[in-house]
């Protein structure tokens, strides 16, 4: 299973984007650019993504990234637990 990582257009101007173009490099993700996720109070304060559609926030987008990396391990790992 392929995570979904859902980034905001208006939040790339905190550094986002270049977290984002790290992900799209895996192709076992599926990173999307929305124009708006309506998450306005965190978009404006700091760098964020919709993790298979729960919010990774962070002080830095090197913090986003590794935030959003561990999420993906979680997930994965639940998966692994429940025998897919």
């Amino acid at each position: 299973m392929s995570a979904i990582i859902e980034f905001c257009s208006s939040n790339l101007h905190s550094g986002t984007e270049l977290v984002m173009k790290r992900l799209e490099a895996d192709i076992e993700l599926d990173v999307i650019e929305y124009g708006c996720l309506g998450n306005c109070g965190e978009c404006y304060t700091f760098p964020y993504a919709l993790v298979n559609g729960e919010i990774v926030a962070a002080a830095s987008p090197d913090e986003l990234y590794e935030r959003i990396q561990s999420k993906i391990k979680q997930a994965q790992a639940m998966l692994d637990l429940l025998g897919e």
